[in-house]
C-alpha cells in the first residue's frame, strides 16, 4: 500500500512541506496587496536599473544621506513628492467604494482651496497689485482652517448632487472640475501670488528655526502624508464607518433597508474628498511658496484615480483597500520619477501613464479572471503529488 500514489485534494490538502508551500502560494495569490506590491516592486526595480544604467552603480537609489540636516536620496524624494497623491487617494477610495464614481474636480479644489488661504492671508495687500504677502494680516492657522473649509464645501456639494439628487458621479464632479479652478483664478485676481513668509513654506518642505536651519531633517509633507493616512485608517478600522461604506458600494438598495443611511454615507465621503483636496492644495502651494491656479493640481485627479485602480480596487464600488491606494499612489510618483530620469518630457507623461491603466484594465477584467483560474487549475494538476510513504 506504501506504492499507492493519492493525488492531492488542494492547496489547503496534503501534509508535509510542499503542502503547507502551497497554503502560503495560494494566501498571497488571494491578497488584494499583491498586485499593487508587484507593480511597486517592478517600478522601483526600474529606477535601479536606470540609475545603475546612468551611475554605473544601483547604489545612489538606495543611498540616503544626511546634508546640512536634511534627508536626501531617491527614496525621500518619492515619499516627499507623492504625498499630496497618497492624501488624495485616500478620498479618491472613499467616494469610489461608497458611490461606485470617482471625483474628478480634485485637483480644482486644490487650486480654489490654495487660492483662498492666500488671499485670507494677505487681505488687504493683494487687491493694491502687489501680489507678494509680506505679512499675515490673518494669524496663519486661520488660513489653514479656512483652506479645509473650501475643501469640505466643496466636498458637501459634490456629494449633494451625487447623493440627493442622483447625478453621475463624473458628470457632478465635472461642475467644480471647470468652475473650481475659475474661482481659484478669481480669488488670485489671475496672477501668481506669492507669500514672503518664511513660515508658509513649512508644510510643505522643512521646519525651520529663526536662522533658516532645518529642525525636522524629514520633510514636512512625509508627516502630513503619514497622519491622514494613520488616522484614516484607524477610523475605519475601530469604527462602522469603512464596513457600511462597502455595504453602501456593494448594494445601496440593500443597505437602505437594512437601515443605513446611504445618502448621508456617500455625502460623508465626498466631503472627506474635498478635505483631503484642500490639504492636498495646502501642501502644493508651501512647496512653491504660494499659488498658480493653472497649474496647482493639474490632471492629478487622473494619477489619483490610477492609484486608486492601481491599489486593486474596483472602480465600480464596494470592497476597498486603503494601503493598497496608498502603495499605489507611491508606484506612481515613483514611475514618475523615473520617467524624469531618462529624459522624458512632462507633456510625454500621459503617453506612458495610458499604458499602464491599459495594462490594469487589461488585469481587472472580468475576462481575464477565467484566463487565471485556468492557469492555477493547471499549476495545481502539474504541482507534485504526495505519496502514502512520503506522508508516513
Amino acid at each position: 500500500m506504501s506504492d499507492v500514489v493519492t493525488r492531492d485534494a488542494g492547496p489547503a490538502a496534503g501534509p508535509g512541506p510542499g503542502g503547507a508551500a502551497r497554503r502560503v502560494f495560494r494566501r498571497i495569490l488571494h491578497s488584494r496587496l499583491t498586485f499593487p506590491l508587484v507593480c511597486l516592486l517592478l517600478v522601483l526595480l526600474l529606477n535601479v536599473i536606470v540609475t545603475t544604467a546612468t551611475t554605473g552603480s544601483p547604489g545612489p537609489f538606495f543611498q540616503i544621506a544626511l546634508t546640512n540636516g536634511t534627508l536626501n536620496g531617491p527614496l525621500i524624494t518619492i515619499l516627499n513628492r507623492s504625498s499630496e497623491l497618497v492624501i488624495l487617494a485616500l478620498g479618491m477610495t472613499m467616494t469610489v467604494s461608497c458611490s461606485a464614481g470617482t471625483d474628478i474636480s480634485v485637483g480644482a479644489v486644490m487650486a480654489f482651496s490654495g487660492s483662498v488661504s492666500i488671499w485670507l492671508l494677505g487681505f488687504g495687500t493683494l487687491p493694491q497689485n502687489d501680489y507678494h504677502v509680506k505679512a499675515y494680516v490673518v494669524p496663519y492657522v486661520v488660513g489653514l482652517l479656512v483652506a479645509v473649509l473650501v475643501g469640505a464645501l466643496c466636498g458637501v456639494w459634490n456629494g449633494f448632487l451625487v447623493s440627493r439628487l442622483r447625478i453621475q458621479p463624473m458628470v457632478a464632479t465635472l461642475i467644480l472640475f471647470t468652475g473650481g479652478r475659475g474661482l481659484a483664478k478669481v480669488f488670485a485676481d489671475g496672477q501668481i501670488d506669492k507669500v514672503d513668509v518664511a513660515s508658509y513654506k513649512w508644510l510643505g518642505n522643512f521646519i525651520q528655526d529663526s536662522s533658516g536651519k532645518n529642525i525636522v531633517p524629514v520633510p514636512t509633507a512625509i508627516f502630513i502624508a503619514g497622519g491622514m493616512v494613520l488616522v484614516t485608517a484607524l477610523v475605519l478600522r475601530y469604527t462602522p464607518l469603512g464596513m457600511n461604506i462597502q455595504a453602501v458600494g456593494i448594494n445601496n438598495k440593500a443597505s437602505r433597508i437594512l437601515g443605513l443611511k446611504s445618502a448621508r454615507l456617500i455625502l460623508l465621503a465626498y466631503v472627506f474628498c474635498g478635505v483631503c483636496a484642500a490639504i492636498a492644495g495646502i501642501i502644493a502651494t508651501s512647496r512653491i511658496g504660494g499659488i498658480d491656479a493653472n497649474n496647482c493640481g493639474k490632471l492629478i485627479e487622473l494619477d489619483a484615480i490610477l492609484a486608486v485602480a492601481l491599489g486593486g480596487n474596483s472602480l465600480a464600488g464596494g470592497k476597498f483597500s486603503l494601503s493598497g491606494s496608498v502603495i499605489g499612489a507611491i508606484t506612481i510618483q515613483a514611475l514618475t520619477t523615473v520617467l524624469y530620469s531618462i529624459n522624458v518630457s512632462a507633456d510625454q507623461l500621459p503617453f506612458y501613464k495610458a499604458i499602464v491603466v491599459v495594462i490594469i484594465v487589461v488585469l481587472q477584467s472580468p475576462e481575464t479572471r477565467p484566463m487565471w483560474e485556468r492557469f492555477k487549475a493547471r499549476w495545481r494538476r502539474t504541482a507534485p503529488s504526495v505519496t502514502a510513504g512520503d506522508a508516513a
